[in-house]
């Protein structure tokens, strides 16, 4: 506290040097203190309310590191060597499983550009297999698949049908193939729309799919009316 601060307070005690020194009453010259005290000229130099917030919070990360390091056997150097094991399998496990699949809201259309035929769709899911590009070879198989339906008239063309709706349609004339399809399908709205990447696995199932499909004859659906 500087002198000034406690000028008005002595001010208002007369002293002569004849005089004993007067105390000053506990109370008056706490006040006083405080007064004094709570000047901006004080704090010019006091931290940030952000300032403080960050020294609390870096003081609860040391404390917490430190209770941890006394718990990991080793010490800090245990503790550094867990987070690092830690983060090693978690990589290994994004890169084993890719990206989290998320379920599709909706079927995406089978086609989204020109016209292909069947065995256009094949050389290029065949050539996208062979640079181990797996989600785009099950997408281009997947389409080979719906477009020989459509050659073999066993669906009807029609621009904007997704996967899952082919595989239904396709079910009636190729019952025996109904789970497959319908698998072939949620894989490719996976890719497609779901963000998730595909294997080799995966990719065959629907090349196996589409050759079995090729030698499968379908069952005609009898004419309404006619006896079975």
């Amino acid at each position: 506290m500087t002198t000034g601060g406690f000028r008005g307070v002595w001010a208002a005690l007369p002293l002569s040097d004849d005089e004993p020194p007067v105390t000053i009453p506990r109370d008056p010259a706490r006040e006083a203190a405080e007064r004094e005290l709570s000047r901006p000229m004080y704090h010019e130099n006091d931290p940030s309310l952000l300032q403080r917030a960050l020294d609390r919070f870096w003081e609860w990360v040391g404390d917490l590191f430190d209770a941890a390091s006394g718990a990991t056997p080793g010490g800090g150097l245990g503790l550094v060597v867990l987070v690092l094991v830690v983060l090693l399998l978690l990589g290994a496990l994004w890169w084993r499983l890719g990206t989290p699949r998320r379920s599709p809201s909706t079927s995406a259309p089978v086609f989204d550009d020109r016209p292909r035929s069947a065995a256009e769709h094949r050389a290029a899911a065949e050539a996208h297999a062979a640079d181990g590009q797996w989600s785009q070879a099950l997408q281009e198989r997947m389409r080979a698949v719906v477009r020989s339906l459509e050659e073999r008239a066993l669906l009807d063309p029609r621009p904007g049908r997704t996967a899952d709706e082919a595989a239904s349609e396709a079910a009636r004339s190729l019952p025996s193939h109904k789970d497959r399809l319908h698998t072939a399908a949620r894989d490719f709205d996976d890719v497609t729309y779901g963000g998730r990447s595909a294997d080799e696995q995966a990719y065959r199932r629907v090349a196996s799919l589409d050759q079995d499909i090729e030698h499968t004859e379908p069952v005609l659906a009898s004419a309404p009316g006619t006896p079975e």
